[in-house]
């Protein structure tokens, strides 16, 4: 497969992965705001349990992330739409996160990486920080306790934003692990009250928390 420059305008394409082809959807910064120099590669969560590119918690994030001027490119993992393989447990998706980051610095190489990831995807996006080195890193209902989170590096700039109500992630076992983790890895944290899993009611106060969280890491803007 041919690879695909990176678009000038919104769209889908087809990327060349480690298992196949790869589903990319790439989103330019809203149109009345000044762009910065960031790319946001945006991870989805659990492919098992339904998880795609077009997961409401993620495209809110991405939104969020275009509001400040950064473009943003969502992907489904291996198995999932029209990327193909099969679910990897985490493992092949950090290859194909990989895979996606190689390709945006390769097509964009005066532009900086930020990593954001939902649930399945915080996972993936942490446990693959360091080697993919983001300026900044956002974690939406990072699975502690479900997943081997050992080994994490993340960067300096690193949010986590976590529902005091999610039903699938015990919001605990998150405050207990950062705490732990705290004076090896520095984060910010939002905690979000009255707040399921998967945000209901809630994406318009995602959305605004994460913007007034990372405004102040933002490049300089210009193309």
């Amino acid at each position: 497969m041919a690879t695909p420059a990176f678009p000038n305008a919104s769209g889908t394409l087809l990327l060349d992965g480690p298992a196949g082809a790869l589903e990319v959807a790439v989103d330019l910064p809203e149109a009345d705001v000044p762009a910065v120099r960031a790319i946001a590669v945006v991870c989805h969560p659990l492919s098992t349990d339904g998880g795609t590119l077009h997961n409401k918690v993620v495209t809110m994030a991405a939104r969020a992330l275009r509001e400040l001027g950064i473009t943003t490119v969502r992907f489904n993992f291996r198995s999932v739409g029209q990327s193909q393989g099969q679910f990897d447990d985490g493992v092949g998706e950090q290859e194909d996160l990989a895979a996606v980051v190689a390709w945006v610095r390769d097509q964009q190489p005066d532009k900086v990486l930020w990593l954001a990831g939902f649930s399945f995807g915080a996972y993936v996006s942490l446990k693959a920080s360091a080697a993919l080195q983001p300026q900044v890193l956002v974690s939406i209902a990072p699975p502690a306790g479900r997943w081997d989170f050992s080994g994490i590096q993340p960067p300096s700039r690193w949010l986590v934003v976590q529902g005091d109500a999610d039903e699938v992630v015990d919001p605990q076992a998150v405050y207990d692990w950062l705490e732990e983790i705290g004076d090896q890895a520095p984060h910010t944290l939002v905690r979000m009250p009255d707040t399921s899993h998967f945000f209901h009611r809630k994406l318009i106060d995602l959305r605004g928390a994460i913007e007034h969280a990372v405004k102040g890491w933002l490049p300089a803007a210009g193309a």
